[in-house]
């Protein structure tokens, strides 16, 4: 399990102004997130999962404290790596779990895969498996909810490799010159794949990008998901008023390769430990035990819990249905008899 060691290191240092219930809704979230994960990989290593697959493993407090700091309504967007968000805003584990299995009842009909989960019913837009590709689909989302006086807001997340397409500065300057309600998180790993931020490029706070548009900016230690709520409930209280976008970029670790096929040799075991030794669920778990809002003993028990909830994934998965052949011609349009070649 990825975060083992951090457990004995982790400490609650200050007061939180958070409630027991917040704080007791991060650590099962961001457990889930973590639990369904290291379960996806076993599975890739048993080949019942195929094809592309990136795990959310330490960066679950990017999704779980964004999630606490956002309205029902608004809408979400990121990149491939998109197994943790939809888990974090409510999707069904099993139709996630199903869609990694390339089964009939995932979430995308088993069509899309690791790299295309979507959800609706949870105002989950999609992952995108072109690099920045949905930055400007982001803006476009957020254009939408202000023509329709909806009063929501698009959150838009991208990877730290994503900052070097053209379509993110694009996107970016026209969000700030429309005053679009969206949210844009550069969610900076440190590595785009097996490339460090440093060895691309010279300005290396990433959130300064932000400020050729003047647009507000900042850095999150997204490491904890205190930081992450305060500072996306800040954005979007400003989109909300019409004041427009937000650039943060979120400071965190993956504690696994880019994907399944990644070995990370790219870094040191002392530096995957340095950020191991401040892993967000200990963080969480640290804080709720300073405060007595749970024994260890309940906290396991949640810990068993999800764990069953993963295993009741997997078992609807494997018992769930490959498509019919005939979906590959399906949801590929509106209009449903678009002039498509068929045979």
């Amino acid at each position: 399990m990825a975060a083992t060691k951090a457990t004995s290191k982790a400490k609650a240092t200050k007061a939180t102004k958070f409630s027991k219930e917040t704080y007791m809704f991060w650590f099962e979230n961001m457990l889930l997130q973590r639990r369904f994960e290291e379960k996806a990989g076993q599975l890739y290593g048993q080949q019942k999962i195929k094809g592309f697959c990136h795990l959310y493993i330490g960066q679950e407090a990017c999704s779980s404290g964004s999630v606490t700091a956002l309205e029902k309504g608004d809408k979400w967007i990121t990149a491939y790596r998109d197994h943790g968000q939809p888990l974090a805003l409510g999707t069904s584990p099993n139709a996630i779990m199903a869609e990694l299995m390339a089964k009939e009842t995932g979430v995308s009909k088993g069509k899309g895969g690791s790299m295309h989960m979507f959800d609706k019913e949870v105002g989950f837009m999609g992952g995108h498996g072109i690099v920045g590709g949905q930055v400007p689909l982001g803006a476009g989302i957020a254009f939408a909810e202000k023509y329709n006086k909806t009063g929501k807001l698009c959150i838009c997340m991208m990877g730290d490799g994503a900052v070097r397409q053209g379509a993110f500065h694009e996107a970016l300057n026209m969000a700030m010159n429309w005053k679009l309600p969206v949210i844009f998180v550069i969610e900076n790993n440190g590595y785009a794949m097996g490339t460090s931020v440093q060895r691309t490029s010279n300005v290396t706070d990433l959130h300064t990008l932000g400020e050729s548009y003047d647009m507000p900016s900042a850095a999150v230690d997204a490491m904890n998901p205190e930081n992450v709520h305060i500072a996306v409930e800040e954005a979007a209280d400003r989109a909300r008023r019409g004041d427009g976008p937000t650039l943060l970029e979120f400071r965190t670790y993956r504690y696994k390769g880019h994907s399944m096929s990644d070995p990370a040799k790219y870094r040191t075991k002392e530096e995957l430990n340095e950020y191991k030794d401040r892993d967000p669920i200990e963080q969480v778990r640290a804080k709720i035990l300073e405060n007595k809002w749970a024994t260890e003993a309940e906290l396991k028990e949640i810990d068993k819990k999800i764990k069953a909830t993963v295993e009741e994934s997997v078992k609807f998965a494997e018992e769930s249905d490959y498509p019919d052949p005939s979906e590959a011609y399906k949801d590929v349009y509106v209009q449903e008899d678009y002039p498509f070649i068929t045979e």
